[in-house]
């Protein structure tokens, strides 16, 4: 048998047979681990010697779960699917479950997904304090698969059995232990030991042989488990609208309620089986791969390069950027001095680096003494003095070319050669940043979304001048600092800001010719974004939104749609959501409404724009709206695959997905549009161009791909690669 995705046998004089599950990293459930653990559990029951099992992984972990890199095998039909209930029914029920010689599950580490699945077939679990157990499967378009659905409730009770899956949310060895999904706790040292006593202690009777699957005790009586049910339905429709695997994860536990567990376990195999299958699931497991997959950077981290070691970093400017970055570097142990101007400005960055961490603290997330601990990372300064032993610096400045080239100058000077200048712009060219230096191999984008803190996508810009190392250490802080970096190529806006400044634009097109402002909010959120364009415009400012777009007008203009409405609506003191006026109108709470007195300047801004309403989009449906401000955005990031700005196509997916919210179960921009076909977005936006400009104007690179009918991420694209 291969040598990797295998289980092991190994009988002690005590008579306890140890299966050892081994698929290193994580030792995952492909089909030959679960073949051969049928096997080694058929060579134990056989063996006169045998007396009782223990079920372990080698090397500290259990089980991460079922191989997600066997999925897009299956998907694509080049693996051959396991017949429904082959491992849930005949392999941990019918073998493990049923087994007349007691098994032990011996759990360090990571039990999730289908390695909790087999945990909990077995007659009890042992774990340490430290080990993970949980169903994250939701996480990728599907349900458990393997039982999960029938045994948690039985084990843990329906509400926090619910709770678990729908969330994807582990828990840790001693809160497992207080539910009743382990018996015991124990050191990693003694956990096999323990785990061999209590499988003897079962085959003696002094402790009792539990099949999971059979347990009543913990389920709640009908009436309340219907009523628990539906409450998680509501909740599911609530929190997820576009999404239907949470529902069916229901309607599958509540079939085991209904009709008994074993009914139970064939629905479950069922619906997993036709959930394999649904866009949802592609999407997502394209996301989980392509995410992984933004630190391999060809010419860059294949070099062998260690990442060096960084242990002070200087931020220049306390702004809600600066502070941000320098909340997320010292809840990283990193040593960290902010830089202002004066006294006041330094003052009010401190304060807002405290206030971030007091609001972990009041969240029950961050105690007192980790508070105290982690502030004192930080120290304020005025001047470059303390900058000579700092190994990175990252400028967080407003946004002026004079202003930028002038610190980078000085921070030639004052910095040690080895240091690392890093630029949060986030549309400014980082040449022109650091035309006047000699330091052009050092410098690189470090590109943080507000909150900064908070925010998960760190976008890594690189110029052709800026060295391999620099890269290597960037996304080592990066992944240091529970950032998904992704390193992408120097231009106008990088490739979040780049590909999504037609955004906005669409949006503004389409009132200035008669669509609703707050019909297109209300189409794009139920499409899944956090908000629409308008509502997101209120929120960042428009000063923001006018100085980013500007950059856009001078650099793409044969491409950009230029609309008056937001400088008319500035002129009358309307700033978005800080004035309580932009385009709702905000109350005490800052809950927004929509203004009626909107339309004034909507038909000043067609007056001067010289645009007449059109009286099909006036009328357009949820779905046009959707592909006509989505679309540009797919044609620009056609334009960002084709410059090399992006190094593959699912770059791009995660940079829209983590950047700017784009509906992660859609599988990111370029995957949903492949979802569509080249041929049919690149048609749309020909017939609008004819209607409405060049602004839809589909690129060479969209045309090519049309033309030829191909996938527009298929030059480049990892999942590929991956199968």
């Amino acid at each position: 048998m291969n040598l990797k995705g295998r289980t092991t046998i190994d009988v002690g004089a005590d008579g306890v047979a140890v299966i050892t599950i081994i698929n290193p990293p994580v030792n995952s459930l492909s089909l030959d681990v679960l073949n051969s653990l049928k096997e080694s559990y058929d060579q134990a029951l056989r063996r006169d010697d045998v007396k009782a099992i223990v079920v372990t992984g080698a090397k500290g972990k259990f089980s991460g779960g079922f191989d997600i890199t066997a999925f897009g095998g299956i998907q694509g039909g080049k693996i051959p699917a396991p017949k429904p209930g082959f491992v849930s029914v005949e392999i941990l029920s019918d073998t493990v479950e049923a087994a007349r010689k007691p098994s032990v599950a011996a759990i360090d580490g990571l039990a999730l997904g289908g390695g909790l699945e087999v945990a909990m077939a077995c007659h009890a679990r042992i774990c340490t304090s430290n080990a993970q157990l949980g169903l994250p499967e939701l996480q990728l378009g599907i349900i458990p698969g393997f039982g999960g659905t029938q045994r948690l409730p039985r084990l843990v009770g329906l509400s926090k059995s619910l709770e678990m899956m729908l969330t994807s949310k582990p828990v840790k060895g001693e809160e497992a232990l207080s539910l009743g999904l382990v018996d015991a706790i124990a050191t990693p040292d003694q956990l096999l030991a323990t785990a061999r006593r209590w499988a003897l202690d079962i085959l003696g009777g002094q402790k009792p042989c539990i099949a999971s699957l059979l347990k009543t005790d913990k389920l709640e009586p009908l009436a309340e488990a219907r009523e628990i049910l539906n409450f998680a339905r509501v909740q599911a429709r609530k929190q997820a609208p576009n999404l239907k695997h949470p529902l069916v994860c229901i309607d599958v536990v509540e079939e085991g309620i209904l009709s008994g567990p074993r009914a139970g376990l064939w629905k479950e195999a069922e619906a997993f089986q036709v959930l394999l299958h649904s866009d949802t699931c592609k999407s997502l497991v394209h996301v989980f791969f392509a995410q992984r997959g933004t630190t391999k950077v060809p010419g860059v981290t294949d070099l062998g390069l260690a990442p060096r070691p960084i242990k002070k970093v200087a931020i220049l400017g306390g702004g809600l950027m600066g502070s941000g970055i320098a909340t997320a570097l010292i809840l990283s142990n990193y040593s960290v001095l902010l830089k202002e101007v004066n006294e006041k400005f330094l003052q009010g960055g401190m304060d807002r680096v405290k206030a971030n961490l007091q609001s972990q603290v009041k969240k029950g997330k961050m105690s007192e003494e980790k508070f105290e601990k982690t502030y004192s990372l930080l120290k304020g300064v005025l001047d470059y003095e303390s900058f000579r032993d700092v190994d990175m610096v990252i400028e967080a400045v407003i946004e002026n070319v004079s202003l930028k080239q002038q610190i980078f100058a000085d921070l030639e000077k004052y910095c040690p050669p080895h240091c690392i200048l890093a630029s949060n712009t986030s549309t400014i060219d980082l040449n022109l940043i650091g035309e006047k230096t000699k330091s052009e191999d050092r410098i690189i984008g470090a590109h943080f979304f507000s909150p900064a803190h908070v925010m998960p996508l760190l976008e890594i810009v690189r110029t052709q001048k800026t060295s391999p190392q620099v890269i290597v250490d960037l996304l080592d802080v990066g992944k240091k600092i529970k950032k998904t970096p992704v390193v992408v190529g120097n231009c106008t806006g990088f490739a979040v800001n780049r590909m999504f400044f037609p955004y906005t634009q669409a949006a503004l097109l389409l009132v200035e010719r008669g669509t609703d402002v707050y019909q297109i909010d209300k189409a794009i959120t139920k499409f899944g974004m956090p908000m629409g364009p308008f509502r997101l415009c209120d929120l960042v400012g428009f000063g923001v939104a006018v100085a980013t777009g500007s950059q856009f007008v001078l650099n793409f203009p044969e491409r950009t749609y230029k609309s008056m409405l937001i400088p008319l609506m500035q002129e009358d003191k309307r700033a978005g959501e800080t004035t309580r006026k932009g385009f709702y109108i905000y109350d005490n709470r800052r809950k927004a409404s929509p203004d009626p007195e909107l339309k004034k300047y909507i038909e000043k801004a067609r007056e001067m724009s010289g645009v007449t309403v059109d009286p099909k989009v006036t009328k357009l449906s949820e779905k046009d709206i959707v592909e006509m401000i989505f679309f540009p955005v797919v044609n620009e990031a056609c334009r960002v695959l084709a410059e090399g700005i992006a190094v593959k196509a699912a770059d791009l997916d995660i940079s829209a997905i983590m950047g700017m919210g784009f509906p992660f179960y859609r599988g990111g921009i370029m995957f949903w549009a492949d979802t569509l076909g080249s041929k049919y977005i690149c048609s749309r936006l020909e017939e609008w161009s004819k209607s409405y400009g060049g602004f839809f104007k589909p690129c060479a690179y969209l045309a090519d791909r049309a033309a030829k009918g191909a996938s527009l991420s298929a030059p480049m694209d990892v999942a590929k690669a991956r199968l």
